[in-house]
């Protein structure tokens, strides 16, 4: 069982693009430590486009949400972007609480987010409305 602050990462590329999948808790004084430490050094070596997976990850608070921004923006200064996908239910209500779709770019499943690299692929994003929808109408949940 993992630790409150633990998080694992785990590197992977698809069509060139870094992809971290990440395992455990985006948290104050451990996971967002870790995470930020991790793309510093991939900024640092040069990548520009980069995604993560968060469906293995089952707490983000303020602090996690923070190192996600801040990259984000790094990346957007820098002319690269970084993506995520997979966001959990359990993020939802920070997810709505920050507006984080206004800084981040949100996609459902890896393929999209991938594709999204690419501008002649159609992509769908990442709806909010229809989560919020979805997970507050408890006859849509069966």
């Amino acid at each position: 069982m993992l630790d409150h602050n633990h998080l694992n990462i785990h590197q992977r590329e698809r069509e060139g693009i870094v992809i971290l999948d990440l395992t455990g808790n985006l948290v104050l004084g451990g996971g967002d430590i870790l995470l930020r430490e991790f793309l510093q050094s991939l900024f640092e070596q040069g990548n520009r486009q980069l995604i993560l997976n968060l469906a293995n990850v089952y707490n983000i608070d303020t602090s996690g949400a923070g190192a996600l921004l801040f990259f984000a923006q790094e990346y957007r200064a820098a002319e690269g972007r970084l993506v995520l996908f997979q966001l959990a239910h359990a993020h939802g209500r920070l997810y709505e609480m920050a507006r984080l779709e206004a800084a981040l770019e949100i996609y459902g499943v890896e393929l999209d987010a991938v594709n999204s690299f690419f501008p002649e692929r159609a992509v769908s994003h990442y709806d909010i409305l229809d989560y919020v929808e979805h997970h507050s109408d408890p006859e849509k949940k069966q």
